[in-house]
């Protein structure tokens, strides 16, 4: 289409096709923009020893193509001729849409930051997708706010009028909000944190991946999840085996013949246990394995052999090696684990 040919159309269709033009031509230079600046921005990020610049440079990509539609979209209503109040009102749509779209992206920006670097401030802010979510929803209600106060609307009559209603959406809620704020309880409480070894009163016990807005996911050893209420989860007794910290007592009870000469039982299940703790993969080199005599069995004197693992699936390969090894260091020296015997001593009835 010539521009003589432009000249004789319609004013209207004109108007649609510069429209059109500043538009694409806007949005093309956005993405122009985002491949060339963002780029080079994230160039000079990998160079840096921080994370969050990169995680800057992606919202910048994300965020660029869109304003810079809405940048051609502005442009293109100053080609068409319309009163003061439309003009205005498509305004306040386009002053809408910007500050949407720059408070969620702000809004995952945050998301991501609190992931990147929640295990730094574990202790004030632990990382879970709960956290995550909060801080999410607070940026969004901050942008929201900003939105109405930008388009002159009060703020105190909706809150009052939030305030009123929440009533009723607590009240119809009961079971979600018990959940939520018991997550949050479980989070900023640090009694369980991601990644503890715990062990509930109904016999449940596995490795906490996860505090949700809703439920607590936990990783069995055997690779399955349990998804437990938060509401339940802060009634629940549990048994956390990573506090005060990781390390566990591993404790072997053992059992040998009556005949057995004691001290040397002793001298001989400790170096088992020390070799165990210097060479086992879990053991604690430091620790001293200790042996407690403290029963008359049946048919055996029994004793409890006092190890350490570094954390709770290591005590498993710690007293299997360590079984292993005193089975064959005993048939070596001579001492003898009694099966289970029982003296019957049978009456017979005078006749």
């Amino acid at each position: 289409m010539t521009l003589q040919q432009l000249l004789v159309l319609p004013l209207w269709m004109t108007q649609l096709v510069w429209s059109l033009v500043v538009v694409l031509m806007t949005y093309l230079i956005g993405r122009v923009l985002t491949h060339t600046v963002c780029q080079r921005l994230a160039a000079w990020a990998a160079k840096t020893p921080w994370k969050w610049d990169e995680l800057i440079v992606d919202a910048l990509r994300r965020g660029i193509p869109f304003w810079s539609l809405l940048l051609g979209m502005h442009l293109a209503l100053g080609i068409w001729p319309m009163s003061p109040a439309l003009a205005s009102s498509l305004s306040r749509i386009l002053f809408v849409l910007i500050w949407c779209s720059v408070t969620f992206i702000c809004a995952g920006l945050a998301g991501d930051l609190i992931a990147l670097y929640g295990t730094q401030f574990n202790r004030a802010m632990p990382m879970t997708s709960l956290t995550q979510y909060i801080s999410r929803i607070i940026i969004v209600v901050l942008g929201l706010l900003m939105i109405l106060n930008g388009l002159g609307i009060s703020i105190t009559p909706l809150l009052t009028a939030l305030g009123v209603g929440g009533l009723a959406v607590a009240l119809a809620l009961q079971d979600t909000l018990s959940n939520l704020f018991a997550g949050i309880y479980l989070t900023m409480a640090h009694q369980i944190r991601l990644g503890d070894y715990v062990k509930l009163e109904t016999g449940q016990e596995g490795y906490v991946e996860d505090i949700g807005w809703r439920a607590t996911t936990i990783r069995m050893l055997p690779n399955n999840m349990v998804i437990v209420p938060n509401n339940k989860l802060g009634q629940a007794i549990i048994t956390n085996y990573y506090m005060p910290n990781r390390e566990l007592a591993v404790l072997v009870e053992v059992g040998v013949d009556y005949a057995s000469d004691l001290t040397k039982v002793e001298r001989v299940t400790c170096e088992i246990a020390k070799d165990i703790m210097q060479t086992v993969t879990g053991g604690v080199p430091t620790f001293v394995p200790v042996v407690r005599y403290h029963t008359f069995g049946e048919s055996s004197i029994n004793f409890t052999v006092i190890l350490r693992a570094n954390e709770f699936a290591d005590q498993y390969l710690v007293t299997h090696e360590f079984i292993k090894r005193l089975h064959a260091r005993y048939d070596r020296e001579g001492i003898v684990i009694p099966f289970p015997v029982r003296t019957v001593y049978m009456k017979t009835a005078s006749t």
